[in-house]
């Protein structure tokens, strides 16, 4: 899994921060966007990427939080070599057994 927390725009003061990144076991980018409510609590308001293969490209991923956040030239690149870092890695027993108890089809695809 790899994890990248990005600045918020300056013309988004609500936006504390913004993170993307690749989740192996799953498969999917994620992109998470953190704002402030009205009390002041951070709160993620974006939270894409929790299913298997839900967001399958950098692109899915980078289109959620580019609105929010500051990213950076060369973070495309970074993602998609995270994800082919990954590809050699398989999931261990316990990984396979959950997933399938979390999505009894499709998970070990």
């Amino acid at each position: 899994m790899s994890r990248y927390e990005l600045k918020a725009k300056s013309d988004t003061p609500r936006v504390v921060r913004a993170v993307v990144g690749w989740d192996r076991p799953l498969q999917t980018y994620f992109a998470q966007v953190f704002t402030l409510d009205d009390d002041g609590e951070e709160e993620a308001t974006i939270w894409e990427g929790t299913s298997l293969r839900e967001l399958p490209t950098v692109a899915d991923a980078l289109a959620l939080v580019s609105p929010h956040a500051i990213v950076p030239e060369d973070l495309l690149a970074r993602l998609e070599a995270d994800e082919a870092g990954s590809r050699s890695q398989t999931d261990g027993p316990f990984q396979l057994g959950m997933k399938n108890i979390i999505f009894p089809s499709g998970a070990n695809d």
